[in-house]
C-alpha cells in the first residue's frame, strides 16, 4: 500500500476505484467498502484509493474538547487497511480552512481534481462538504457533471445490530470487548511504551509492564482485567492486562494500563508492546488486603489462560 501525505503528491493512476472517509476503526463496515472499491478495480483494470483526513476533524473544529476517542492510532488504522487490501491511502490534512469547502469545492478540487476517479463507493451514511452539506444524491448528481460513477454501500450487521464506529466504542465503554472485536473483525488493538513502574507486580509474583499508551485520543476500554495477546518483538505471548486505578494498592487515582505478560522473562523496560485484547475477566475490583489481593490475581490468570487455550 502506498501512503500520501497530501492530495496534491498523489500519483495519478489508471482508472481510480476511491472512496472517502475518517474510517475510524476500520471495522466490518468499512472492509466491506474496501473488498467493494478491490472488486471493481480489478474489474476496470483499477486501482482501490481511500482519503481520509488527519487531524480528526474534531480536533480542528472543536480543539477544546477533549472528549474525543479514537478506535485507531494512524499507524494501526494504515496497518488494517493494508491488511484489507487498499492499495493507496492518501492521508489528507484537515484545516479550518478546509472544512470551509462547500461540497462543490470538495468533490471539485480533491476528488475531481485530487484523484480523478472512476467510480466513487460510500459509505449509507456519508457526508461531505462544509457543516456536512453533501449527501449521496448530491454525490450522484456531481458525478454525472465530473463523469464519474457513484456506488452506495449499504450498512453491515452483526446479529442484526448496524455496525458503526460509534458502537464500537460504546461496546469498549462498557467492557464488551468480545462484541467490539465482533464489530470490528479483528482483536482491539493497544500499543505502548514500557516505562517505569512502581514494582507493585513483582512483589504480589505476577510482574507487570506499565504502558505509556500511543495517541491522546485512544480509546481505553472500561477498567478490569482481559484476556491478551502481547506482541513483543515480532513474537506474540498470551498475557492478562489490568486497566485502572489499582484502589487496594494506590492512592492517587491515577489510571494505569498494566500487562503481565505470561513466559516472557527478559527486560522490558523502554520496549515497545502492542497488544490485541481478546475477552473481558471482570470489573476492577478493591480488596481488604494484599492477600486477597494476590489471590484473586491467580484467579485471574487462571481464567485468562483458559479463554487464550479456547482461541
Amino acid at each position: 500500500m502506498k501512503i500520501y501525505h497530501h492530495v496534491d503528491v498523489f500519483e495519478k493512476v489508471k482508472n481510480p476505484v476511491l472512496t472517502t472517509g475518517t474510517f475510524d476503526g476500520v471495522h466490518i463496515g468499512h472492509q466491506a467498502i474496501i473488498r467493494r472499491i478491490n472488486q471493481i478495480a480489478e474489474a476496470i483494470d483499477g486501482e482501490s484509493v481511500m482519503m481520509t483526513f488527519y487531524p480528526h476533524p474534531r480536533m480542528v473544529l472543536h480543539p477544546d474538547d477533549h472528549d474525543l476517542k479514537l478506535l485507531n492510532t494512524q499507524q494501526e488504522k494504515a496497518e488494517q487497511l493494508e491488511r484489507a487490501g487498499l492499495q493507496h491511502l492518501v492521508i489528507q490534512p484537515f484545516t479550518k480552512e478546509f472544512s470551509r469547502k462547500s461540497a462543490l469545492e470538495y468533490v471539485r478540487k480533491l476528488l475531481v481534481d485530487g484523484i480523478r476517479p472512476a467510480v466513487v463507493v460510500v459509505g449509507y451514511d456519508h457526508r461531505f462538504g462544509r457543516n456536512r452539506e453533501g449527501d449521496f444524491q448530491q454525490l450522484q448528481e456531481f458525478g454525472e457533471m465530473f463523469d464519474f460513477k457513484v456506488e452506495e454501500i449499504s450498512a453491515q450487521t452483526v446479529k442484526d445490530i448496524r455496525v458503526s464506529s460509534t458502537k464500537v466504542r460504546n461496546a469498549l465503554i462498557d467492557g464488551d470487548v468480545k462484541s467490539a472485536n465482533h464489530f470490528l473483525g479483528y482483536n482491539y488493538p493497544l500499543s505502548g511504551i514500557v516505562i517505569e513502574g512502581d514494582g507493585i507486580g513483582e512483589k504480589l509474583g505476577f510482574p507487570t509492564a506499565n504502558l505509556q499508551m500511543e495517541g491522546m485520543h485512544k480509546l481505553l476500554p472500561a477498567n478490569g482485567v482481559y484476556a491478551i495477546e502481547a506482541i513483543i518483538d515480532g513474537i506474540s505471548y498470551g498475557g492478562m492486562l489490568n486497566v485502572g486505578v489499582r484502589p487496594t494498592v494506590n492512592n492517587t487515582g491515577e489510571l494505569r494500563v498494566e500487562a503481565n505478560v505470561f513466559d516472557f522473562h527478559d527486560d522490558l523496560y523502554q520496549k515497545e508492546i502492542q497488544l490485541r485484547l481478546i475477552d473481558r475477566v471482570r470489573d476492577e475490583m478493591k480488596f481488604n488486603s494484599i492477600d486477597e489481593l494476590k489471590h484473586q490475581i491467580s484467579n485471574d490468570q487462571a481464567s485468562v489462560k483458559n479463554i487464550l487455550k479456547a482461541q
